[in-house]
């Protein structure tokens, strides 16, 4: 165990409710009961700690030493209800792979309340893999360690990315035994989400033809993420402006650092705009449009190029459910109909000025030019083409830029050498435009193109170093890594280097 871990305590049962200071406002258990079902999580046999995450405790105005007491330890595994939590799983329904279920929900994980942060937000504290719940479809209602320490992993690496995202704030096994392929030890892990809003959660209402609960849901939504849209004329175009623009950003965030999310239903598209469910998740090594992970996406759905369209689509779904309201704010269908098309017809705009100046960023580029597009494009299909690393092709641009290491680092990722020379001379031209010093340039360009990120081979042998030898140092030392992903650090090379052919990973597993 790490140096995080507490010793066994007490079992408490779920009803045991004792003071511990987290502060919970909860706002959502103030909404009306159809939108939730109220239960304590269930309580597991023997608690242990293997992670707390001190610095988003800070933000959240908790105290680290408290969270790693038995108590706290207690709270995280489900076994103790904090002073002032009412603790719930959300209903939603939803779209997976396309194809559309009226009532899913939260089926093992319970919302114990919220918190204001010191930055002044609102924050969800929820645990996965706390028991069974009225949503859980026969399922157990338990997680496997692989799966939640996957979640911390990637989850804190996408926030140190600086990317929309829910965060792990803990981490404890239950000293019970889960069933999924095989017997796995079971474990609960703490997340903390700017909500649990989702494009399902909408569709639930509005499956039923509930248009009041679909307004109450409208209006907390805009309160809790969107407040400058109760000040317009239309709050509910603006809502789903905000959503589509959050969206778009945050998918283009994705597409920058070669991740891919796997599961992109529309239960999992989170209307605050944060990546949220972290199932069979990746992140690319060799440039593939194409490239899928995810052992249950047998028709590349969501793959890493699919991945804007599938969010594009997801929108669509939510512009439906929210046309009776706009018909109201707007006063005819036809009105409602043209509303929603013109904010769906923002999401390619904005997408694809984002991307396109992440990928000038990407290349140190300080000014737009009509060729900058296809510039970048021309690099993106000389990697497909020749399996160059998509981390690691935009870092060494940065070294050939400031001169810290010679061209050749880049040339060699490629399998055909002189494609990358064909398109560096036209990268160089472009960049003599613009009188920047070599220095600042790589500075900005570092600043865009990670050295980090969690190749599927590392965090697959850490998961196996926990759940096959209960040794935790490997989850410790590659969270250090992915925490600081954009330093320079010659000492930790493996970790910036793909993996060998028999080291590959070529499927993930949604792990419920």
């Amino acid at each position: 165990m790490s140096s995080t871990d507490a010793a066994e305590p007490p079992v408490k049962g779920g009803s045991d409710r004792q003071p511990f200071r987290f502060n919970f406002e909860n706002t959502y258990a103030r909404l009306p009961e159809g939108f939730y079902s109220r239960l304590d999580p269930t309580p597991v046999r023997a608690p242990r700690l293997v992670k707390v995450n001190v610095e988003l405790a800070v933000k959240l105005g908790l105290d680290p030493d408290a969270l790693t007491s038995p108590e706290g330890v207690e709270i995280f595994a489900g076994n103790r209800v904090a002073e002032g939590s009412e603790p719930l799983a959300i209903v939603y329904a939803g779209h997976q792979f396309g194809h559309f279920v009226p009532q899913l929900g939260d089926g093992r994980a319970n919302l114990l309340g919220e918190v204001v942060g010191r930055d002044g937000i609102r924050y969800d504290i929820q645990l996965k893999g706390s028991g069974p719940t009225p949503y859980s479809r026969r399922g157990d209602g338990r997680a496997a360690l692989g799966p939640v320490l996957r979640e911390f992993i990637l989850s804190e690496a996408m926030a140190a990315l600086n990317v929309p995202t829910t965060r792990a704030l803990a981490a404890v096994t239950t000293g019970e035994q889960v069933m999924r392929e095989e017997v796995m030890p079971g474990a609960v892990l703490t997340r903390v989400a700017a909500s649990h809003l989702r494009v399902g959660t909408f569709q639930y209402f509005a499956a039923r033809g509930d248009t009041e609960g679909t307004r109450i849901l409208a209006d907390y939504a805009i309160a809790r993420h969107y407040p400058e849209a109760a000040e317009t004329k239309q709050p509910y175009r603006a809502l789903l402006n905000g959503v589509v623009s959050r969206q778009a950003q945050l998918v283009a965030q994705w597409m920058l650092l070669g991740f891919i999310h796997g599961v992109m239903n529309t239960d999992n598209t989170s209307i605050s705009g944060e990546t949220i469910d972290y199932g069979p998740c990746a992140f690319m090594e060799a440039y593939d449009p194409a490239m899928v992970f995810s052992s249950i996406d047998h028709q590349g759905r969501y793959a890493y190029g699919n991945q804007p369209p599938a969010a594009h689509w997801n929108l669509t779904r939510l512009a439906e459910t929210l046309l009776p309201i706009l018909e109201q704010e707007t006063g005819s269908e036809a009105n409602a109909l043209v509303s929603a098309k013109e904010a769906l017809a923002g999401f390619i705009t904005q997408y694809e000025a984002a991307s396109v100046a992440g990928l000038r960023r990407k290349l140190g580029l300080f000014t737009e030019s009509d060729g900058d597009a296809a510039l970048a494009q021309d690099l993106l299909d000389r990697m497909a083409a020749n399996r160059a690393d998509f981390t690691l092709t935009f870092r060494r641009l940065c070294d050939v830029v400031d001169g810290s290491e010679s061209e050749e680092g880049a040339r060699l990722l490629f399998d055909e050498p002189t494609s990358y020379d064909k398109w560096a001379t036209g990268w160089r031209q472009r960049m003599e435009v613009e009188p920047i010093p070599a220095s600042t340039r790589a500075a900005a360009m570092r600043i865009a193109s990670p050295a980090f990120m969690p190749r599927n081979h590392l965090v697959e042998a850490t998961l196996n170093a926990a759940v096959e030898r209960q040794d935790f140092q490997p989850f410790e030392e590659l969270l250090d890594v992915v925490s600081r992903p954009y330093e320079n650090r010659p000492d930790l090379k493996k970790y910036a280097t793909p993996a060998r052919p028999e080291e590959r990973v070529s499927q993930t597993f949604c792990g419920t």
